[in-house]
């Protein structure tokens, strides 16, 4: 399993918590949100899942990922 550890802009609420982490979900990759931090951590299988793919949803669920 990788890591990845993501700046995230835009969460304000348990709502946008559970928004990005389903949308990670849904990828095969599990999201651990930090709201007060901002920060997004993600653990996935090299091979199946790619961190653009990652960014991508997060930002497709209207985050910014910086």
């Amino acid at each position: 399993m990788e890591k990845l550890t993501l700046k995230v802009e835009g969460m304000s609420c348990q709502h946008c918590v559970n928004s990005v982490e389903k949308a990670v979900g849904e990828l095969g990759a599990k999201a651990q949100v930090h709201l007060a931090e901002g920060r997004v951590e993600v653990e996935y299988e090299a091979g199946a899942v790619k961190p653009e793919q990652i960014k991508e949803v997060i930002e497709e669920q209207g985050y910014d990922v910086v």
